[in-house]
């Protein structure tokens, strides 16, 4: 099995592709050690002294390292793990509780917000996947969109760039009802 690896514009953050589906659907968050409990891999990967944060997508995943911490030291131990994992067949999320970061639908949303999340979802999330994050809907309120940023979109440098100049210049030129987009934590 052969991981390849890819920086991300997050220095904390690197992205593994092992080359092989991880989720099969949907994504998922673990921003500590504590969320991981239903996922085997990422509760592994936790095991690495110095990770901070392990999101889960298509075919990558996305680890985080605390500031005090060296890639050229960590990233052995990742790939050892990542490799061990999927050799041994273990699942990556146990259940069925898949976190799907593409928003919920339902019947009750407005016209403007299925085109916000139709615009979110398909131009907006599949560029942040490339650089090994996600983006999920959380709400729009008087004319403010919510969005909350994971994997190595959450603390980037350049998210609020990405926010600001990037999917909120987007959303207004094609939702006059949009004014603003901010991250929620």
């Amino acid at each position: 099995m052969f991981i390849q690896t890819e920086a991300t514009p997050n220095p904390a953050t690197l992205k593994f592709l092992p080359g092989r589906d991880v989720m099969q659907s949907g994504t998922a968050n673990f921003p500590d050690r504590e969320s991981a409990a239903r996922s085997p891999l990422a509760e592994r990967l936790f095991q690495v002294d110095g990770l901070t944060g392990v999101f889960l997508g298509s075919d990558f995943i996305t680890v985080t390292k605390a500031d005090d911490r060296e890639w050229h030291l960590l990233k052995p131990a990742i790939l050892g793990v990542i490799m061990e994992h999927f050799t041994a067949g273990r699942p990556v999320v146990l259940g069925e509780e898949q976190q799907s970061a593409q928003g919920s639908e339902s019947d009750e949303d407005s016209e403007v917000v299925a085109q916000i999340k139709e615009l979110i979802n398909t131009r907006v999330r599949p560029a942040v996947a490339q650089d090994g994050g996600d983006i999920v809907f959380h709400g729009f309120e008087n004319g403010v969109v919510l969005l909350h940023m994971q994997g190595a979109c959450a603390g980037c440098p350049s998210s609020t760039a990405t926010l600001k100049m990037g999917i909120e210049n987007m959303l207004r030129h094609y939702i006059p009802e949009v004014v603003e987009v901010r991250a929620v934590f």
